[in-house]
């Protein structure tokens, strides 16, 4: 089996959300659970979003990328999504290490919801002060 006719594996996570991406040789189709990317993603940014890394290394029409994404909702999927790609983008080539790096796709985006605590409205909120 040749290397261009090989799919490409890597798992992106962001908040809750995780997405298992396969990378192949093709004209530059996205799917996400079964689904065009543009009707599952449902927002110009998210697809921006998705896109990056692939238009980072000028390769958007190079790879169609089948992909699915689990938990949290579609600005974490769609983050998860793109470290994927990045990741899998690796996996093709090292030569691709230093535009992804330098843009950012390849660090996880470690941010959370921050829980909340007993006793209080909200994980930062705070009963109101009264002096008197």
């Amino acid at each position: 089996m040749a290397k261009d006719t090989m799919k490409y594996y890597a798992t992106g996570r962001r908040k809750t959300a995780v997405a298992r991406v396969w990378l192949y040789p093709g004209e530059g189709k996205i799917l996400i659970n079964n689904r065009e990317a543009e009707s599952y993603l449902m927002r110009g940014t998210h697809m921006k979003l998705v896109e990056q890394p692939l238009n980072s290394i000028s390769a958007r029409e190079k790879y169609d990328v089948w992909a699915t994404a689990k938990g949290g909702g579609l600005s974490g999927q769609a983050g998860a999504i793109r470290l994927g790609i990045a990741r899998a983008l690796l996996r093709v080539s090292a030569e691709h290490h230093d535009p992804l790096r330098s843009n950012g796709y390849l660090t996880r985006d470690s941010r959370k919801v921050e829980r909340k605590k007993y006793g209080r409205k909200g994980a930062r909120a705070r009963f109101q002060f009264s002096k008197r």
